[in-house]
């Protein structure tokens, strides 16, 4: 039986990934290091910010990775207007409180950052627990984050999914043995899949929650036919 829920921020709360990548290249660029479009493609992947840091500029000290990651925030505020919530994710939640599904957010993201995305769209009030990357010690695909979430909610964790929009996350949730739910393009769906997710849709408008409550009573590979079948129908 589905008792918690818990949500990645970025590419699953909100629409976020054109506008990170554009930041993190005018970061980049501002800094004087040029990035192909497919280095960027690693900031998708569930992150946390010292991680990118490290990638694209190489060893860094802690002033560094903190000051770097002041300069790079600003870059993101100052295109932050342009975001929006993910299709359908806000009556998604509004359907699982009025089914007292527990709520958590569990993301790579900073906690500044994280408290205001959640403040913007007042989201904060709907998530009981909020464990960032400032938070655990490794990120995704390591499980601590989500099992965090889990504990704080006080649900087991096989009675908990998780909605997620990268392989590392996908991977993360299920060695913390829960369902997980990915959100992607058709590009990206197949990444997915081949994770471990249960199912993948392109956005909130395609899931209900009578579908997540079939997780918990369905073999996974029926389930992954009869959500890929609707994404697609749909996308």
């Amino acid at each position: 039986m589905l008792k918690a829920a818990i949500f990645d921020m970025d590419g699953v709360i909100i629409d976020s990934h054109p506008l990170h990548k554009r930041a993190w290249r005018a970061f980049l660029e501002s800094v004087g290091r040029e990035v192909a479009d497919q280095e960027l493609e690693f900031v998708l992947d569930g992150r946390r910010r010292d991680e990118i840091l490290k990638f694209s500029l190489g060893d860094l000290d802690e002033r560094q990775i903190r000051d770097f990651g002041e300069q790079k925030n600003k870059f993101f505020y100052d295109l932050v207007e342009s975001v929006r919530l993910t299709a359908g994710f806000r009556e998604f939640v509004e359907e699982l409180e009025r089914q007292a599904v527990k709520l958590a957010v569990a993301t790579s993201a900073t906690r500044s950052r994280t408290e205001y995305i959640l403040d913007r769209f007042d989201l904060r009030r709907r998530f009981t627990i909020v464990v960032t990357g400032n938070d655990v010690p490794q990120s995704k695909p390591d499980p601590a984050i989500f099992s965090s979430a889990c504990a704080q909610l006080g649900e087991n964790a096989s009675r908990a999914v998780v909605f997620e929009d990268a392989a590392s996350g996908v991977k993360g949730a299920l060695r913390a043995g829960m369902k997980c739910v990915g959100i992607a393009d058709e590009k990206c769906a197949p990444l997915l899949y081949q994770a471990g997710a249960d199912h993948v849709c392109r956005d909130f408008t395609l899931l209900s929650v009578s579908t997540v409550h079939g997780l918990f009573g369905a073999e996974q590979g029926g389930a992954q036919g009869t959500i890929g079948t609707l994404w697609m129908s749909n996308s």
